[in-house]
């Protein structure tokens, strides 16, 4: 009894020192970084070719980037492109909500005007609108050809054709809502019409957004499609002026130049619309 005693009073072994640590060194990517050097180095190589290359006459871009004609077709372009985006999706919502509707026949209608528009080439379009006036020479005795000009022929055709886009985009971003949301609304006693605009669609807005930047800047270059028809956007401003001046390749750069700047401006506002509507989701980045 005494040696227990004498075990359970001795003092503990005192712990045996710790091994050191080894050092994490992290794995080196010389192939990676070798990869990465290349590739900066062929972008270099690319962009002092091409800010040296005399054939691109960077003193003519200059001239032409803020003449007044160039001017005048780039408003010309941003007008197109937001009435078209807004009137898109104006008629595009009431497209996705027949389409979600129990009402087979509405279904239908919604569906085959999205697979109408979505399968007949945008030039196409805007060529039968264009010539209109050969099916209906005149509409409650106005004539179409003074009623339907240049514009407004780019206005609809665009504005049909980018309707169908927008209705799939709405449509995708409704259906992007938990189910629950919609019961919770219902038994809440909302209506359908009040369940749509106060909870469907603010939370189908962080599925809606990204493909809406998507379809905005698809339609600011698409724009460029109605020079075909003398819309004088920023593409047809810039055909104008080189042929006068027989100066394609610069006044081709102008343009380019001024969607390339338009463009990175609606995606950065896209950047941030993003994030607003993705707050407390955590997909802020």
């Amino acid at each position: 009894m005494s040696a227990i005693l004498a075990k359970a009073s001795a003092p503990a072994p005192a712990p045996t020192p710790s091994e050191p640590a080894l050092p994490i060194v992290p794995a080196r990517r010389t192939g990676q970084w070798a990869a990465a050097g290349a590739v900066l180095v062929l972008v270099a190589l690319g962009l002092y070719s091409v800010v040296t290359n005399q054939a691109f006459q960077w003193d003519v871009v200059g001239a032409y980037f803020t003449s007044t004609a160039v001017l005048r077709g780039l408003g010309l372009t941003l007008w197109l492109t937001a009435v078209v985006m807004v009137l898109g999706f104006v008629i595009g919502t009431p497209l996705a909500v027949l389409r979600l509707s129990a009402n087979p026949v509405l279904r239908a209608v919604s569906w085959g005007y999205v697979w109408f528009f979505r399968s007949t080439p945008i030039l196409v379009q805007l060529l039968f609108w264009f010539n209109i006036g050969a099916l209906y020479p005149t509409v409650l005795g106005i004539h179409t050809v003074d009623l339907l000009g240049p514009v407004s022929v780019a206005v609809i055709g665009l504005t049909l054709h980018e309707g169908a886009y927008a209705a799939e985009v709405v449509r995708g971003g409704v259906l992007s809502v938990d189910r629950g949301q919609i019961e919770a609304a219902q038994s809440l006693g909302l209506g359908r019409r009040r369940r749509l605009t106060r909870i469907v669609l603010p939370q189908a807005m962080r599925s809606i957004v990204p493909p809406a930047g998507n379809m905005l800047i698809g339609t600011l270059k698409g724009t460029s499609i109605v020079s075909v028809i003398a819309v004088q956007d920023l593409l047809y401003s810039v055909q104008l002026v080189y042929h006068r001046t027989y100066q394609v390749i610069p006044l081709l750069l102008v343009a380019t130049v001024w969607y390339v700047l338009v463009t990175s401006v609606l995606s950065v506002g896209q950047h941030y619309v993003e994030r607003h509507y993705a707050r407390g989701t955590g997909g802020t980045r």
